[in-house]
């Protein structure tokens, strides 16, 4: 896919002295700065319909900015027609609730039936955005809300704030055992020693580790297992499911980082155990995400409603404990 890009504006007198690429950020909004820098060198962005190679080119107030330029997609992915829950839209950035079991990237294994093959069909323009937009990920059998930018400058701005930690992510996960109240769990993860397909608790001075931290508060005990809110202060990869399952609370169904032995206990309905011991994923859900939005600096609360896979399998849980 390519897009040409054709826009003009006039520079306000007030943005006299200012940088030209400072100014052209202002006035075409929706790419990033270091994009328009480019175009200023290329000659895609003139002043008074001359070239002037210098993205630090001072100006004087109202001259005529013009753009012309392509944009060209971003990889050989193909929009698929898969349906979409979308939390929220706007015309800057998107947030979708992915369902349990899609995986979020194309790549070995999965060419194709992935949450960018369906953002891709709901916005043929997000192939100009790298992963088609998707700011940060979800493992394939983990659910919930998921933020997606819809341009360029958007995209780099919400990275930006991810970072900086400027973005609340809150999950719903489901453990054995009963964790205290609420505590943090700040340890660093790398990859584990053997087995390089999950993750581990490192030793500090592991070189190739990186600083994790998770905070978690109990919303529910039954019989054997808690439902936890879980808030990312970083977010590193399987980051819940290792920090829990290192505390002694490995998460429901996780097949993954699961231990052996889990006890259920003796109160429990008969039928229960069965379905917690057979749930076939990792009990995890991104229910929330706040932030404020980086254009309109509106203030977010996004909630992602439950799985019904899980949703079931809490009712069957309220239902045994009554």
């Amino acid at each position: 896919m390519t897009e040409h890009i054709s826009k003009s504006a006039a520079v306000p007198s007030a943005n006299s002295g200012q940088r030209l690429d400072q100014v052209a950020a202002e006035l075409f909004r929706g790419f990033s700065r270091s994009q328009l820098q480019q175009w200023i060198r290329n000659g895609n962005l003139t002043v008074n319909g001359k070239p002037v190679a210098k993205p630090n080119y001072r100006l004087a107030g109202s001259e005529q900015l013009s753009l012309s330029a392509e944009l060209t997609a971003h990889g050989d992915d193909l929009p698929e027609n898969i349906p979409l829950q979308i939390l929220y839209n706007d015309e800057y950035l998107l947030v979708v609730n992915k369902p349990p079991g899609m995986v979020v990237h194309p790549g070995a294994g999965n060419p194709d039936g992935t949450l960018v093959n369906a953002l891709l069909n709901f916005d043929s323009r997000l192939a100009l955005q790298p992963r088609a937009g998707i700011v940060h990920r979800l493992d394939k059998d983990t659910s919930g809300a998921l933020l997606v930018a819809r341009d360029d400058a958007t995209r780099l701005l919400l990275s930006a704030m991810l970072k900086a930690r400027d973005i609340q992510r809150y999950y719903l996960a489901l453990v054995w055992g009963e964790p205290e109240a609420q505590a943090t769990i700040d340890l660093p993860l790398g990859r584990h020693p053997v087995d390089r397909v999950r993750m581990a608790v490192r030793p500090p001075d592991d070189h190739n580790a990186r600083s994790a931290v998770t905070h978690y508060l109990l919303q529910q005990r039954f019989c054997g297992v808690s439902l936890l809110e879980v808030k990312l202060e970083t977010g590193r990869t399987h980051q819940i499911r290792v920090h829990l399952t290192h505390q002694g609370f490995p998460l429901v169904g996780d097949q993954t980082y699961r231990r052996k032995g889990n006890v259920i206990h003796s109160q429990v309905n008969e039928s229960l155990p069965q379905s917690l011991a057979g749930f076939p994923r990792q009990c995890l859900h991104a229910a929330k995400l706040q932030f404020e939005h980086p254009v309109t600096k509106q203030r977010l609360k996004v909630q992602a409603p439950l799985p019904e896979d899980f949703a079931d399998l809490l009712s069957e849980l309220n239902r045994a404990n009554n």
